[in-house]
């Protein structure tokens, strides 16, 4: 397992290139871990040899208008605990709106979101079929949210 912190394209090939072959790819917040990313993450890795996870930076989570307090942990936060995690092979963050130039950049062989997402949506889809890749939408095992649980924890604190 790797946290990459590099940031040139030069850099990020290199390192994706030291990465097992066939390499699958997915991307998130990953602000508060739980069952329904854990069992994704495993789920996703199956499908080849490594499994990279891309980061959204703190401001790209913001971006994303999640609420003005996400996410509550901070980016070198959830990347290590990704990073802990016996199917990923590696971790690194990006701080765009998309990761695209980094699927670009790290040539996946499998690129894979959750199942809220349609095939035809998944941001790098076309890109990872145009090499020979293979574009997956993994659907839930346990239905779990980390805006869900938030909202519980929140609700408890306003009983008394």
């Amino acid at each position: 397992m790797s946290v990459f912190t590099g940031e040139s394209d030069a850099s990020i090939i290199q390192w994706a290139a030291s990465l097992p072959r066939p390499l699958v790819f997915t991307n998130g917040c990953f602000d508060i871990l739980h069952l329904g990313h854990v069992s994704y993450l495993q789920t996703a890795a199956e499908l080849g040899a490594g499994l990279v996870v891309g980061v959204n930076t703190d401001q790209s989570v913001r971006w994303l208008e999640k609420g003005n307090d996400r996410p509550i942990n901070p980016l070198i936060d959830r990347m290590g605990v990704l990073a802990a995690l016996g199917c990923v092979n590696g971790v690194i963050s990006f701080d765009q709106p998309t990761p695209l130039n980094l699927i670009n950049l790290i040539r996946p062989d499998h690129l894979v979101k959750g199942g809220d997402w349609a095939l035809e949506d998944i941001v790098g889809g076309r890109e990872v079929k145009s090499w020979g890749g293979n574009v997956h939408s993994i659907e839930f095992e346990h239905q779990r949210s980390t805006t869900d649980l938030l909202n519980r924890i929140r609700s408890l604190g306003s009983i008394s």
